[in-house]
């Protein structure tokens, strides 16, 4: 079983759940218009005066943030922090703010153990770098590692810090808006960035009263590694996955990015999971798109909505712009007529990701348990030169690489892959060469020119998605990035996959690309035993 004990937000609304709830409740925003880049644009960034508070020394912004909302959190608890603790991280882009000519960021896996250590935490910190899906994986991740005894307690964090290199990044994929985002509405015109950070503490230990993830699942649509697929597939798959049972919920709380084709495709799905009469609301116009930690907070704003029995409004919704039938709380919140016992959170992003929670309170406790053996594996030395694959240009080295690899083990593009396949990849640096490629794009102010294709690639879980689209997988895709290469830790990460029944098998394993002559690919095939 799995229970949420504790939680902690901290963005520019306030430093706790409480203060930021409040806030939200009294329907105040902290998005405002900026003109720091070469372009306006409209996001909820800390103050100075706020990152006086927050920053400590020796430690980046990034780890800083992290470090206060779990001490935060923890402070409401007594947890013991041993081996039987596991914190997991979630972010979209860690310090890439610190890269530059000179030097390059601490690396997320190592920068996750600098913060496990600062809370007195000595286990192996896992991060989760899955665009921005990532807060909720690491919910999910959480549930089945204390589902299935792997640990006592699992602290979930999901943290991002804005940066030139992000913003810059969204605005040459035209998805900013100058104004406030409208999650919806007919007038909305793109997402505003965020940033912040978030915690729950879990226990496998206690449920009383608390709230539970009763079912968490991934699905890629396969479709395109930045656009969603229009009829809504990927959501529309998660949804069911975790809706199994069609157990009543009070509310959906969305994505809600307020960009043209993720809202369009999340209204699709909705209606087609049957959820048309159940109220939906998106928290985004309060204190933007926070990535890796967008998950997390509005789960606890959700949560903590409910504990009152009542929805949260999508500020800067009016009109729907929507063609999927959805019932949009609007601008006060909503009472629930019924004790809200379970809700349902919907998330989607780049590389084809999207992911789906079902919480509720007071649910029976569960465990899990099943084997896999692993079968096939792969190794970059057994693969074709990168430089010979024409078709796969496009790509960034660290994609050609997982779908040569991909390749090799799932035969071929035009082989029949099982539709249960999960891809489930790590590595230590993330998309560290990516990240010097776009950044060069954007070094000089007077030669500032973005390049969308660069960016993409900077988010290391589109090599999962790149390898489903090939393959049309349609199953769960996850990146991970890990202090250093750890073969135990990998595979019980894998085996946690299996804690989804739909998934049959596992194409996963470590991917690592610094450059030409730095890169690892040791992949394997992990089969479920029957």
């Amino acid at each position: 079983m799995n229970a949420i004990i504790a939680h902690n937000v901290i963005c520019p609304l306030g430093g706790t759940s409480e203060e930021v709830y409040q806030a939200v409740k009294e329907g105040r925003s902290s998005l405002a218009r900026h003109e720091s880049l070469p372009f306006p644009f409209t996001a909820s960034l800390f103050t100075p005066e706020q990152w006086a508070t927050l920053e400590i020394d020796g430690y980046t912004p990034f780890e800083s943030l992290a470090i206060n909302s779990i001490r935060r959190a923890l402070a409401q608890q007594d947890i013991p922090l041993n081996d039987r603790t596991v914190l997991i991280l979630s972010s979209t882009k860690g310090n890439v703010a610190d890269l530059n000519d000179q030097s390059e960021p601490i690396p997320l896996g190592r920068s996750a153990q600098r913060i496990a250590k600062a809370i007195g935490l000595s286990t192996t910190t896992i991060t989760v770098s899955n665009a921005c899906i990532s807060g909720v994986s690491a919910m999910i991740l959480a549930a089945r590692l204390l589902d299935m005894g792997a640990y006592d307690y699992a602290i979930a964090c999901g943290v991002d810090v804005q940066s030139t290199f992000i913003i810059a990044g969204f605005q040459s994929l035209k998805a900013l808006s100058e104004e406030p985002c409208r999650p919806f509405d007919i007038e909305r015109l793109g997402l505003n960035l965020g940033e912040g950070a978030a915690t729950v503490v879990m226990s496998n230990r206690e449920n009383g009263d608390h709230w539970s993830i009763v079912a968490g699942a991934t699905r890629n649509d396969a479709y395109h590694i930045t656009n969603p697929s229009p009829k809504g597939d990927g959501a529309l798959a998660a949804i069911q996955a975790v809706m199994k049972d069609e157990t009543p919920i009070a509310m959906v709380n969305a994505h809600g990015t307020a960009t043209m084709y993720n809202d369009q495709m999340e209204s699709v799905a909705i209606e087609r999971s049957g959820l048309s009469h159940v109220p939906v609301n998106a928290l985004k116009g309060y204190f933007g798109h926070t990535m890796g930690a967008a998950g997390i907070i509005e789960t606890i704003m959700c949560i903590k909505g409910l504990d009152e029995d009542v929805i949260l409004p999508t500020r800067g919704f009016d009109e729907i712009g929507v063609s999927g039938r959805i019932n949009v709380v609007n601008k006060s919140a909503m009472r629930v007529d019924t004790p809200a016992t379970a809700f349902l959170k919907i998330i989607s992003g780049f590389g084809g990701g999207n992911a789906a929670m079902l919480l509720a309170k007071g649910v029976p406790s569960r465990t899990i348990s099943f084997e896999f053996t692993r079968q096939h594996s792969i190794s970059a030395e057994r693969l074709p030169s990168m430089r010979q694959q024409p078709t796969l240009r496009r790509m960034d080295p660290l994609a050609r690489l997982g779908v040569l690899a991909a390749d090799c083990l799932l035969d071929s593009p035009q082989g029949d892959t099982p539709q249960k396949t999960a891809i489930v990849l790590f590595n230590s640096r993330s998309s560290i060469h990516a990240d010097r490629v776009f950044w060069r794009s954007i070094a000089e102010v007077e030669d500032f020119f973005p390049s969308p294709s660069a960016f993409v690639y900077t988010l290391p879980n589109i090599v999962t998605g790149e390898i489903a689209i090939r393959h049309q997988i349609h199953s769960e895709t996850t990146f991970y990035i890990l202090p250093e290469k750890d073969p135990a830790l990998v595979e019980q990460i894998i085996s946690a996959t299996f804690a989804d029944e739909e998934i049959d098998q596992v194409l996963g394993g470590w991917l690592e690309y610094i450059d030409e002559t730095h890169y690892e690919a040791d992949l394997a095939i992990y089969k479920r035993k029957s």
